[in-house]
């Protein structure tokens, strides 16, 4: 019985010689190759998994640019044409007096993804040279980032509420713009960074160092 031994209460799997699967969840011992259960490949951790994380985070980051610099929808009516950035429109919107509406936008378009990129950036790091954060602080940051994903596409959703909803054609009509395809691609990179980091990276070696302090 574990209880009966102390040591063997905060024994990890790995350090017990076995390996999960990460579809299924099934154990098997360490070193096995696939799964036999869902046929998944059985790796302990995978060491192509940061470069994965850097590679997404990258693309997102880049498509994150043009998301901001280009136009997101495009107004025309009968004697104009206009077109508004992420920025541009959240501020118009406060001058209309709406200012929960663009405070929305900001937080949502700007400060969510800038605080993503942040924070992957920092579990990435961490994870590969250490941190003076404690691990479990760690994980409640990964975690809130995975949480917050779903809510990343809310700027495409409002751009397409408004383009289904004003189509007047005559009057006036709305259209999304370039920045709203790229706004949709860095938030499904960033997913994609943030769903190829291990969290069990975070908790790597906290046994040895407690066994070990020296």
């Amino acid at each position: 019985m574990a209880l009966d031994r102390p040591e063997l209460i905060h024994l990890t799997a790995r350090e017990a010689g076995l390996v999960a699967c990460r579809r299924c969840t099934r154990v098997w011992p360490l070193g096995t190759a696939r799964c036999a259960r869902c046929g998944g490949q059985l790796v302990s951790r995978d060491p192509r998994a940061l470069s994965r994380v850097w590679a997404w985070w990258a693309a997102g980051v880049l498509a994150y640019i043009p998301a901001n610099l280009w136009p997101m929808l495009s107004t025309r009516t009968l004697f104009s044409t206009e077109e508004a950035t992420i920025i541009g429109g959240a501020v118009e919107l406060w001058q209309y007096g709406n200012p929960g509406i663009a405070l929305i936008i900001l937080v949502a378009s700007v400060g969510i993804p800038i605080a993503k990129f942040l924070a992957i950036a920092f579990l990435a790091l961490s994870s590969r040279r250490g941190s003076r954060t404690s691990p479990a602080r760690r994980m409640q940051l990964y975690e809130i980032v995975e949480y917050i994903g779903r809510w990343s596409m809310i700027d495409v959703f409002v751009v397409a509420i408004l383009a289904s909803l004003v189509q007047l054609n005559v009057v006036a009509r709305i259209d999304p713009g370039p920045a709203s395809l790229a706004f949709a691609l860095s938030v499904i990179f960033t997913m994609l960074s943030a769903q190829a980091f291990d969290p069990r990276t975070i908790w790597d070696g906290i046994e040895d160092r407690a066994r070990d302090p020296a």
